[in-house]
């Protein structure tokens, strides 16, 4: 007879083994979804984040109580995201706009989980990578839907959850660049898994290190290369994880000419997905905010990582490039009419006509009334003609130009 029993919320009690829940993982508030109820604090989150249903195992924990049903809080207090999808619409193509405030409600909750995980490694406690699974998925239907959205947002982190949405970005980078390599949707989501765990070694390292404001000492930078073994021991012992997703874990900072940590391996010494995951890795890390430093424009971090000989697998890269767009969303470039222009979108073929919306004109060094133009369009009447750097502007405003008021909410997560 089984043991798995679906229920409604408000009879849920503590010491009843959860099992599942209904709806989508962005429904629930935790991170993992097969627990022991042990805590107030879990059953009050679960009766406020507006699940109807649940499941409960019966050979782990009570039985349906027989006694009535809890008081349920007042239903305004519901604070968890609801995002009830349909499989039709969960892998339906989706336009930019249409997908970035999906990708920044799943941001917020990713962010939310990661930091959970984070927490459980850094008291010792086995990680059950396979709880993960429900995120990446969702992960994988935002890169679906739309690969960009997802992506760029991911980028805006604060210097307080930076660790976390690495994490993130590192996954969805990773489920799009599989992608793009022909790997089958198994492939995908073991591609998106390894980049979600893939710095868990750092949940080992003093936050002060990992978000000191200037440069590390010799000392605290020797304690940060130890994070690729520390995680690979802390996902080995979970028993759970795949040869190829330990591989990225232990490997992400290796480099094809030798010269990168732990081992020095070379060429393909290196798996595949290891490779992967050191071009993923660096491209979110070099375009990030940091405390010690300013990210690099989408568009520069590309032209660096192509002049770093030796560090990257060439075809990979490529892969990864086309990916991204040769002018990744959120990249700073030049127009023929002599404005400037944030890329907002990329064309599904033609790489050099993304959406951009222009905003400054360098003639008159001055902000002009912002206009999106589809450079693809046979009456665009502009082209790009380079990338400009940042650095050289400091405008302030660029994120707001093409992730709206959700660069704003980020910054405040």
């Amino acid at each position: 007879m089984s043991h798995i029993k679906k229920i409604k919320v408000e009879e849920l009690r503590l010491g009843m083994y959860l099992h599942g829940f209904e709806g989508s993982w962005l429904t629930h508030p935790f991170w993992k979804s097969k627990f022991l109820l042990s805590k107030e604090a879990d059953l009050h989150a679960v009766r406020k984040s507006g699940q109807r249903h649940c499941w409960i195992d019966a050979s782990k924990g009570h039985d349906l109580a027989a006694p009535g049903p809890a008081p349920m809080p007042d239903p305004s207090d519901a604070g968890a995201v609801s995002a009830f999808l349909t499989e039709a619409e969960r892998k339906a193509p989706a336009s930019f706009d249409q997908e970035i405030e999906r990708a920044a409600a799943l941001c917020e909750q990713a962010r939310d989980a990661t930091m959970s995980m984070f927490h459980e490694a850094r008291l010792g406690n086995a990680i059950d990578t396979q709880q993960c699974l429900p995120l990446v998925e969702e992960i994988s239907d935002s890169v679906l839907r739309n690969s960009g959205a997802l992506i760029s947002l991911a980028r805006l982190k604060t210097s307080d959850d930076y660790t976390y949405m690495h994490s993130v970005a590192v996954c969805a980078l990773m489920v799009a660049l599989a992608r793009a390599l022909g790997f089958d949707e198994d492939g995908c989501r073991e591609a998106g898994l390894a980049g979600l765990l893939h710095d868990i070694g750092k949940a080992s390292i003093p936050l002060a290190i990992l978000n000191k404001p200037g440069k590390l000492t010799e000392e605290e930078f020797a304690a940060v290369k130890q994070h690729p073994e520390f995680g690979h021991e802390v996902l080995v012992k979970s028993g759970t994880l795949s040869p190829g997703a330990l591989e990225v874990c232990l490997h992400h900072h290796e480099k094809m000419d030798g010269s990168g940590y732990p081992n020095q391996l070379v060429g393909e010494e290196i798996s595949l997905l290891a490779r992967m995951g050191a071009v993923c890795d660096v491209y979110d890390a070099i375009t990030s905010n940091r405390p010690y430093k300013n990210g690099w424009d989408p568009a520069e971090s590309v032209a660096h990582m192509i002049s770093w000989k030796g560090h990257f697998d060439q075809a990979v890269l490529s892969a990864f490039i086309k990916t991204l767009g040769i002018y990744p969303t959120g990249a700073l470039v030049k127009m023929k009419s002599g404005r400037l222009a944030v890329v907002l979108e990329q064309h599904p073929t033609l790489f050099t006509k993304p959406v951009v919306r222009v905003f400054f004109s360098t003639k008159d060094d001055t902000y002009i009334e912002p206009e999106r133009i589809d450079l693809a369009a046979a009456d665009a009447g502009d082209a790009i003609v380079g990338r400009e750097a940042r650095a050289k502007w400091n405008f302030k405003i660029l994120d707001d130009l093409w992730a709206g008021e959700l660069a704003n909410r980020k910054a405040a997560l």
